[in-house]
């Protein structure tokens, strides 16, 4: 099922998101949708704040972009970024990298606004899994990107947030129409 996406303006993306104790029936639901409302959207990553649950789960899949890491390590071995997408995670766990670079980021609960946001090019991510299991994770490229993103959806934190001041003075009156239009 196609979930609503919450936009701007909204409670639900400021809230330093609760930790999954529970997987049951309920959270793979969830999960399914959130994949679906991802897909639908055409983003390439969702958390769970996004669609008004304020619980530390996301959604990630980079897949249609193979290029987009120049490494990946699954742990501790060589993986192809197939083997893991779509990406599910909770709870996680992030150690970033020290070198750090601009790129363009959207959001889809911001729509129409891009900008750059400086952030680390790589990390490390312990990545619990639905499963029960845990997927230790180094990479690069547009998957660390996404999921430090969706990792900042789960601590209230927005991309908006991580931009130059500059960026965020010529942002300001988009943002607040937005979160007027709620």
């Amino acid at each position: 099922m196609i979930l609503d996406i919450v936009q701007y303006g909204h409670p639900v993306l400021r809230e330093r998101c609760k930790p999954v104790e529970k997987i049951d029936d309920e959270l793979n639901k969830l999960v399914a949708d959130m994949l679906e409302t991802m897909y639908d959207a055409e983003g390439v990553g969702l958390a769970a704040p996004q669609v008004g649950v304020a619980l530390r789960l996301a959604v990630v899949d980079v897949s249609h972009d193979p290029e987009c890491i120049s490494f990946l390590k699954v742990n501790g071995e060589k993986a192809e970024l197939s083997s893991i997408m779509p990406l599910v995670f909770i709870n996680p766990e992030l150690d970033l990298g020290a070198e750090r670079e601009k790129d363009t980021e959207g959001c889809l609960s911001i729509r129409d606004v891009r900008a750059d946001v400086n952030r680390p090019i790589s990390l490390k991510a312990s990545l619990p899994q639905i499963d029960g299991s845990t997927l230790e994770i180094e990479t690069d490229g547009l998957l660390a990107r996404a999921i430090q993103h969706e990792t900042d959806h789960l601590n209230g934190v927005l991309f908006v947030d991580r931009v130059s001041p500059a960026t965020k003075l010529s942002l300001k009156r988009k943002l607040r129409r937005l979160a007027a239009e709620g």
